[in-house]
């Protein structure tokens, strides 16, 4: 009986002690940029594609498209990422905040001038200032005289 007890005593220590060594859950990676708001995250667990809250960035085959994923992957490539994820949209895309090297990727893109402010879905009015300031100083896309929304450009090249 001694032997026994000693034998399971032994056993749960070694199986606490080695819970200390598992390997820890990854930490999120970007493995693919799509465009300038949407992402596929792979956070150890699963992967998933990611639309950025907050903004509606030109889409990739759209005039600034592709400076608009570009100017994502230099700020978020090989970077210390965090996501928040805040709900699932008609598309079954996760929805949520994606900061890289601590930069809230939603508001560089808009100060860049990649991206709109999502009045549709954003109520975060400080980014509609953000968006006002990137076209006064005709920054990215603002350099265009009248440059065309995503949702406008989507709607038009629905059967393309």
């Amino acid at each position: 009986m001694q032997r026994l007890v000693t034998s399971v005593l032994c056993t749960l220590v070694f199986l606490s002690a080695s819970a200390f060594y598992l390997p820890a859950i990854a930490d999120p990676t970007i493995t693919r940029f799509y465009d300038g708001d949407t992402v596929k995250i792979d956070d150890g667990q699963r992967q998933y594609k990611l639309r950025i809250t907050d903004i509606d960035a030109p889409e990739r085959n759209q005039r600034y498209g592709k400076q608009a994923r570009r100017t994502l992957m230099e700020l978020c490539k090989d970077a210390e990422i965090t996501v928040t994820l805040t709900g699932i949209d008609k598309y079954q895309r996760d929805l949520g905040y994606l900061t890289c090297n601590t930069i809230p990727v939603s508001e560089y893109m808009i100060e860049q001038g990649y991206a709109w402010f999502n009045t549709r879905y954003s109520n975060n009015w400080a980014l509609q200032v953000m968006e006002n300031e990137a076209r006064n100083a005709k920054r990215g896309l603002w350099k265009q005289k009248k440059p065309m929304p995503p949702w406008v450009w989507r709607q038009k090249h629905a059967h393309n």
